[in-house]
């Protein structure tokens, strides 16, 4: 494990503006096992300000970690994906694309746009549950992330 995690929170961007998805996204994260701090925007130009420290978000943390929907108000999230993925200060961060979508060309398209996984969030509440700590044990316990 990267001696960095165990020094500091993981910093997690949540990018989703189902507010039922955010709040037990950041309460499975919250009683998980690694230290975190989760950030959370709900559109998809937020998201872009806030990754690249505009406006409001000058003083944001770039995150280790970015959890996507792709059905974002203002700007989709394929699109701040592509956005993401373009730009060098930010295409090493890895991004996980959540999402209700399990359509196929969604899933041809983040991958072409260089998502690092997609999955289909499911619509039971103890599976959501699992899918959030499945994503926590491999992403923040097991994969080696770049440092900030």
């Amino acid at each position: 494990m990267n001696d960095k995690r165990n020094l500091q929170a993981m910093q997690i961007l949540l990018i989703e503006d189902n507010p039922g998805d955010i709040r037990l996204t950041r309460e499975v994260l919250k009683d998980g096992k690694i230290t975190n701090q989760l950030s959370v925007v709900t559109d998809g130009e937020e998201a872009l300000f806030f990754l690249k420290k505009e406006g409001q978000h000058k003083d944001a943390v770039t995150p280790d970690l970015i959890l996507l929907d792709l059905n974002l108000p203002k700007k989709d999230g394929r699109e701040v994906l592509a956005e993401i993925k373009a730009n060098p200060m930010l295409m090493l961060i890895p991004v996980i694309v959540l999402t209700t979508s399990d359509a196929e060309l969604d899933v041809l398209n983040v991958y072409a746009n260089h998502a690092n996984c997609y999955i289909t969030k499911p619509v039971n509440f103890d599976q959501f549950i699992k899918v959030i700590q499945s994503i926590e044990n491999f992403w923040l316990t097991i994969v080696k992330l770049p440092n900030r």
